[in-house]
C-alpha cells in the first residue's frame, strides 16, 4: 500500500504553504509545526515531508531548530530537504534527527558529491529529489530551471544506485486541481524499480488510491490537508483498510 507523506514547507519557523513554488504566494497554515507534526502522528501517521523554503532560498539549512524540536517530540520518521548541499549540511541534518534527506538542487549541480554521500551514508537514506517545469529539472527553490531533462536525469541517478525520487510537478503545486498521475505513470514504466513518491497537486483520497494502483511507493499531501480537502480522519481510515 502507498506511504502517505503529509508536508511540513517552513518559513521563518511556521508552517506555511506555497501556490507554484511562488514565495509570493505564501499562506501562513500554522504557527507551531511541532503540533502540526504531532496531530499528524496521532492520526497514526508515520513518515513527515519537512522542507526549509528558507534553505532552498538561501542555499543552506535555515530551520534547523524546527526539524530538532519535531524530531525529539513525535517518533515520526523526518525526510528534510532545503538548502542541503555541503557535507556540513547533511550532517547537521541527521543530527538534529532527519531519517533521510532530499538531495534536490545538489543533484542537478553536483553529482559527484551526491554519489559520495549515497556511498557514506547509504542510499535508502538519500531521497533524489526531481522538481520538474515541463520536463526539466527547477532547482534553488524552483526559482531557477536547469538544463536537466527528467528522464536521462533519472537513469543517471538509479545507475549509481538511488532507491527514492520525490518528483513534484511543479505546475500542478499547490493548485488543489490534482497531480500528474500520467507522468508519474510514464516514470514507473521506464523505472519500474524506482521507489517514487508523487508531490504536488494531490486532492482527494481517490487520487492517493490511484497513485496507489499505479505503483507509486508514496504520496506527498500538502495543502489538500491544511484546507481541509482531505481529512486526517479519511487517511487514517485509509491507512487502517490497507
Amino acid at each position: 500500500m502507498i506511504e502517505i507523506i503529509p508536508a511540513i514547507d517552513l518559513i521563518n519557523g511556521q508552517c506555511v504553504r506555497l501556490t507554484q513554488g511562488d514565495y509570493k504566494q505564501k499562506k501562513i497554515y500554522n504557527t507551531n509545526p511541532v503540533e502540526v507534526a504531532k496531530s499528524f502522528e496521532d492520526a497514526g501517521i508515520q513518515r513527515l515531508h519537512l522542507v526549509d523554503l528558507d534553505g532552498a532560498k538561501a542555499k543552506h539549512i535555515v530551520n534547523v531548530k524546527v526539524l530538532e524540536a519535531i524530531a525529539k517530540a513525535t517518533n515520526l520518521r523526518i525526510d528534510f530537504g532545503g538548502g542541503i548541499k555541503s557535507d556540513e549540511a547533511i550532517k547537521m541534518a541527521f543530527n538534529a534527527g532527519a531519517s533521510q534527506i532530499t538531495a534536490g538542487s545538489i543533484a542537478v549541480a553536483n553529482p559527484a558529491l551526491v554519489s559520495r554521500w549515497m556511498g557514506e551514508y547509504g542510499a535508502s537514506k538519500i531521497i533524489l529529489g526531481a522538481d520538474v517545469k515541463g520536463l526539466k529539472i527547477a532547482v534553488n527553490g524552483w526559482q531557477e530551471e536547469s538544463s536537466a531533462e527528467l528522464f536521462p536525469f533519472l537513469e543517471s541517478y538509479l545507475t549509481k544506485g538511488i532507491e527514492y525520487c520525490i518528483c513534484t510537478d511543479v505546475a500542478k503545486d499547490g493548485l488543489l486541481q490534482g497531480s500528474s498521475i500520467d507522468l508519474y505513470q510514464s516514470i514507473l514504466e521506464r523505472f519500474p524499480s524506482l521507489k517514487l513518491i508523487a508531490s504536488g497537486g494531490v486532492v482527494s483520497i481517490e487520487e492517493v488510491q490511484q497513485l496507489n494502483e499505479i505503483g507509486c511507493y508514496g504520496a506527498i499531501i500538502g495543502k489538500a490537508i491544511y484546507e481541509g480537502k482531505i481529512t486526517l480522519k479519511e487517511l487514517e481510515k485509509l491507512m487502517v483498510s490497507c
